[in-house]
């Protein structure tokens, strides 16, 4: 509908741009350039079944290319490293998190291998999973070229490349929100009660991935509470069978919560907690601005492709169908909630606990658009998430392990496999047994245990509670530690233990990031091995 049309009609809020484009995309969708084409046939498979499949698999493999790329000169993220270390034995919980991203890792490395390509994949899989989820929602409500927009807008994010690759309780909430999110609005929507136990095992899941979830969960009911057909949803059995579904999807978590002293609570209040409430204000806001950086780029987009409509964003807001109006009270539960949270209790919230819900607002913002979107725009963004990935894998992914190999990554992921290799080398030059513990700085722990042929188990036991003991105190068949150099804490522990230990063997050595041959940074690391005690020594 031309400008002039709509401001007959009585929207005549100022839009100061129109950008000179509109014109430019009616030319364009009567008479495409030839290069266009073959776009034009993709954006027509999206309802046809096979558009979908085909951009989730593209974004899979080229962002693991970008990965394996930029990390050549890197080891996987500690947060990556502490899910396997999590995912070695199934469990209902470990000290700090949930169990959910653990047993996806341990999953995945049932059937692919222990290497950084296979964590890689995971989390670009994870991603694509959780993309599919969000079409699974935005299916329900726009047709066409919009499904493909809502994905392509979402791509233009961090969340699902940069912040996906370390894969951790904050990551493996991107697949399990939307799925959730839909289940919930399926139920809401039918009232039956399949939808409802699967609402009810989603919301679950929700929680066995991050305890943070609970905001999603209180979404839900608020969003349920506030809609108008509020009556016939609570007068049902829907919210009453989602209730008993998750209470027992999350029955062994809360009895293993009960037996172990609820561990993860107590590391989150020992983290989190005691903000003053200038702080926590302050925090609040940083909150909402870092969301609102995050969405930048998708929503100075959205503005080059609405153009002058966006004169109607109201009028389309006060006229969104039932199901866009349940998704916005979730939207609006799950910022407002922390935020209150963090207030009143005291404690601090971070934008990326958050980011796994930002699909809503894209959701809602085009599915809320009640007119067409112009080829011209949909093909112009499709070329321009295209090409962001293709620069970023040919040109940024290379800079950046070049870059990393003279300038190493602060948590000193550079050195992990080359330090696992080296103290594994160095335990087997006087044992001929699998090295099985590994304590010291926590980092280079989960490096040891992941990065080591032997896999050792990661101790507190022998490394931290070993002072003013003998051998007879440590494991009988040994153990080792590191700490890198200038790790005041870590090295006088290493040093008072090797006082009192029989046997200890303390030497130190030099690591260095290696790409493609070419060495770079290195860093000292002191390494504390304790072999396997003899009988004679008991």
């Amino acid at each position: 509908m031309p400008a002039g049309a709509e401001r007959a009609q009585g929207f005549r809020v100022s839009v100061p741009f129109d950008f000179a484009l509109s014109a430019m995309a009616a030319r364009s969708d009567t008479a495409p350039a030839r290069w266009r084409k073959p776009f034009l046939i993709w954006l027509d498979g999206a309802d046809a079944g096979w558009t979908i499949p085909v951009i989730l698999l593209g974004f899979v493999g080229i962002w693991m290319v970008y990965l394996q790329v930029a990390y050549l000169s890197g080891d996987l993220h500690p947060d990556v490293l502490e899910t396997w270390s999590l995912g070695r034995t199934f469990a209902w919980g470990s000290s700090k998190h949930p169990p959910l991203m653990g047993w996806v890792a341990r999953a995945w490395t049932s059937v692919f291998p222990l290497s950084d390509w296979s964590f890689h994949l995971m989390a670009m899989t994870n991603s694509a999973a959780a993309l599919w989820a969000v079409d699974l929602i935005s299916c329900r409500f726009v047709r066409g070229d919009k499904r493909i927009v809502v994905l392509l807008l979402l791509m233009l994010l961090p969340t699902y490349q940069f912040q996906a690759q370390r894969f951790n309780a904050n990551a493996v909430l991107l697949a399990v929100w939307p799925l959730a999110t839909y289940c919930f609005l399926r139920s809401f929507e039918t009232r039956r009660w399949p939808w409802a136990a699967a609402a009810g095992a989603s919301a679950a899941l929700a929680m066995l991935g991050k305890y943070y979830s609970v905001f999603l969960l209180g979404s839900f009911a608020f969003s349920a509470l506030c809609h108008p057909q509020r009556r016939l949803y609570f007068t049902s059995l829907a919210p009453w069978v989602s209730i008993a579904v998750g209470l027992i999807v999350l029955l062994p978590h809360l009895h293993w919560l009960a037996t172990t002293g609820a561990m993860p609570f107590s590391y989150a209040i020992a983290a989190h907690a005691g903000r003053t409430f200038d702080s926590s204000l302050s925090e609040a806001l940083f909150f909402i601005l870092g969301l609102a950086a995050n969405m930048a780029i998708p929503a100075a987009t959205w503005v080059m492709i609405a153009g002058y409509r966006l004169r109607r964003f109201l009028h389309d807001a006060r006229s969104m169908s039932s199901g866009l109006r349940l998704l916005f009270l979730i939207a609006i539960g799950t910022i407002v909630f922390p935020v209150l949270t963090g207030i009143v209790l005291g404690t601090d919230v971070t934008p990326l606990w958050a980011v796994q819900g930002l699909f809503l607002f894209v959701i809602l913002v085009v599915g809320g658009a009640r007119y067409p979107i112009e080829r011209f725009y949909s093909v112009n963004l499709t070329v321009m998430v295209i090409g962001i990935a293709v620069i970023a894998t040919v040109i940024a992914a290379p800079i950046h392990a070049a870059y990393r190999n003279n300038y190493p990554f602060e948590e000193g992921r550079n050195f992990y496999r080359a330090a696992s290799l080296e103290l594994t080398r160095l335990w087997h030059e006087h044992s001929s047994e699998p090295l099985p513990a590994i304590d010291g700085d926590e980092n280079l722990v989960l490096a040891v245990a992941f990065y080591s042929p032997d896999h050792p188990v990661p101790t507190t036991a022998s490394f931290h509670k070993c002072l003013g003991t003998t051998c007879q105190a440590t494991p009988e068949k040994g153990w080792a530690a590191m700490c890198f150099y200038g790790d005041v804490a870590c090295n006088e522990a290493m040093s008072r233990t090797a006082s009192v230990v029989t046997g200890a063997i303390q030497t130190e050595f030099v690591a260095q990031s290696m790409l493609l041959g070419w060495p770079g940074a290195t860093r000292r690391i002191n390494a504390f091995v304790v072999l396997p005690c003899r009988p004679e020594q008991h």
